[in-house]
């Protein structure tokens, strides 16, 4: 089957161990949920998946459809097809939209291929239209002066063009209000599919509501602990963590 696959992963960041045996897999074509407390390793997890030089690997294996990926940089890891949306969208002055996203779509042909540039603005603007977002933005550099939810729209253009098989969206609700929230989760939920893979990391059980995810897992002091179906989030929104806290307690503390 293909998925990205993670098993018994244990990575730390600046000598504090994070994850602590960490198991999931995300077949081609679901979309799994992560929930769980402040400080249980979520974004810490998005970042080791893809390779953030800042954390380090003890033990554990992560693949792509069966290709191990540990041992490649970031760039080798997107270019197989893992696209990660960040939290907190960095902003790069000088370079415009459309010419960094050209160049990432540069970037994955073979050497001395080029893009066609009228297909290539063709399709932009087909998925500019779907997320709601003017053409203007095109022009303007990446995220510079963008609102929270302009950036996070920017996040699932960059989804939308990029068609990898496999996306991670670290709490792309963050920060988000009701109509931002329902055009980004539009958004989502027309790429997805049987030929990409996505894991929402989330706090909240609202995005669940626009973008209903076939997987809920909760993840707590850097393991997954319960996993289940969409109803797991309607629990945690009505009862809060601490009764799964309670119920693992032991797991937890092993």
């Amino acid at each position: 089957m293909d998925s990205l696959l993670i098993k018994n992963l244990r990575a730390s960041v600046a000598g504090q161990e994070i994850l602590r045996g960490l198991s999931l897999q995300v077949p081609k074509g679901e979309v799994h949920a992560i929930m769980g407390p402040n400080g249980s390793g979520k974004s810490t997890l998005s970042k080791v998946v893809c390779g953030h030089p800042d954390y380090e690997v003890h033990s554990g294996e992560i693949f792509l459809d069966g290709e191990p990926i540990l041992e490649l940089e970031p760039d080798q890891r997107a270019r197989l097809g893992l696209f990660l949306a960040f939290q907190y969208p960095c902003e790069i002055a000088g370079v415009s939209n459309a010419n960094f996203l050209r160049a990432a779509l540069q970037a994955r042909l073979p050497k001395g291929e080029e893009i066609d540039a009228v297909a290539y603005y063709k399709r932009l603007y087909e998925k500019m239209d779907m997320l709601e977002m003017d053409r203007k933005f095109t022009a303007r550099s990446v995220n510079d002066g963008f609102s929270g939810g302009e950036k996070k729209r920017n996040e699932i253009l960059q989804l939308a063009m990029l068609d990898p098989k496999y996306a991670i969206l670290d709490e792309t609700d963050s920060g988000l209000d009701i109509d931002a929230l329902r055009i980004v989760a539009d958004g989502v939920n027309r790429l997805r599919g049987p030929n990409i893979g996505i894991l929402l990391i989330t706090h909240y059980q609202r995005l669940l509501n626009y973008i209903v995810p076939d997987v809920v897992h909760v993840m707590v002091k850097g393991r997954i602990v319960r996993s289940g179906g969409k109803e797991l989030a309607l629990d945690l929104e009505e009862k809060g963590y601490d009764w799964i806290l309670k119920e693992c307690a032991e797991e937890i503390s092993a």
